[in-house]
């Protein structure tokens, strides 16, 4: 049996990828600081959630950026492996708080690489982000792209982890897996998110806004699809074997692409989310956002290739399942 370390347990991905994990048998050492930049209740809920699975599931609320409580709190767990999911997440948001997007993206990741430095791992999986395209208009954006342009903090933040990767694996050997994920949505998702957003405005029959007058385009991803790429990824590390690995490097370090290989105008998404509520929408239609980019698009060749990957759910299966959950949780 393998032990993991998931950092970001109480998230969106880090409760989905443990509850995966836990499903297969593997043990779950989940860690999470339980900020309130969206309610810590639905955290809590999905970590109860988690528990409630059974298993070997330790959790353990600490902020990974805290190098000293990281080390104090897991001095008595052993892992084998790290999946290193926690973040401050929010493009928007970092252009007002860029300070605890240093503190988590930077200084943590930074944490999490000494500590799988330390603790001698067989592999850390880490999460990117398509953010780190920047304005890149070539499509797909493809892991060969140039990824040095951001035009959001959040975005510089994480191609600056995918940087300090690269030099623990040159340095250390350290084999390490980034995953720069696509727009994620589903049940038990983020309140910050515009899908979430939008249902809870549809179904309160308030107008929701979008931006750039409806120009825009995301390659949506359901979250079993993403969670099935993180556990493909995680049991199998790149080799140390000289050869170039996904995203150009010669280290053991690979980078891909995780979304679902469309790329979904807004309003067609906004339609089905409208069907799947039973209401149309109220829009009020806005200009682009600072640090906001037009489309996204994921080239999922070299994730197909290497680990198999291959999601499945369109928008017309995934939106209706995380409605259906919405109105449950929220008994509306």
């Amino acid at each position: 049996m393998t032990r993991v370390l998931v950092t970001g347990a109480a998230g969106f991905i880090g409760a989905a990828v443990s509850e995966a994990l836990l499903a297969r048998g593997d043990g779950v050492v989940g860690i999470d600081a339980m900020n309130d930049y969206y309610d810590p209740a639905l955290k809590q809920d999905r970590v109860e959630r988690v528990r409630a699975k059974g298993g070997d599931f330790a959790f353990r609320r600490l902020d990974f950026a805290d190098m000293d409580a990281l080390e104090t709190a897991l001095a008595g767990e052993a892992f084998d492996a790290i999946v290193h999911l926690g973040a401050q997440a929010g493009v928007r948001h970092s252009i007002d708080n860029p300070a605890s997007y240093v503190q988590s993206n930077l200084v943590g990741h930074a944490n999490v690489l000494e500590l799988a430095r330390r603790r001698q791992v067989a592999h850390l999986v880490y999460a990117s982000s398509s953010s780190v395209y920047g304005g890149n208009e070539k499509m797909p954006f493809s892991v060969t792209d140039r990824a040095d342009h951001p035009v959001s903090l959040y975005a510089a933040t994480k191609r600056a982890d995918e940087m300090m990767s690269e030099a623990y694996a040159h340095l250390y050997r350290l084999p390490q897996t980034g995953l720069r994920f696509f727009t994620v949505y589903g049940p038990w998702g983020r309140p910050d998110m515009a899908y979430w957003k939008f249902t809870q405005k549809i179904l309160a029959g308030e107008p929701i806004q979008v931006f750039n007058q409806g120009e825009m385009w995301r390659d949506f991803t359901y979250i079993d699809d993403i969670v099935a790429g993180v556990v493909a990824a995680l049991d199998s590390p790149p080799a140390d074997d000289g050869a170039v690995k996904a995203g150009g490097s010669v280290k053991p370090h690979a980078l891909y692409n995780i979304g679902n290989n469309r790329s979904e105008k807004l309003t067609d998404f906004i339609a089905v989310l409208e069907q799947a509520c039973g209401t149309r929408a109220q829009i009020d239609w806005q200009p682009m956002q600072m640090g906001d980019v037009t489309r996204t698009f994921a080239d999922i060749d070299a994730i197909a290739n290497d680990l198999g990957y291959a999601p499945t759910i369109t928008i017309a299966e995934g939106v209706p399942r995380f409605v259906e959950w919405y109105r449950g949780y929220h008994e509306v």
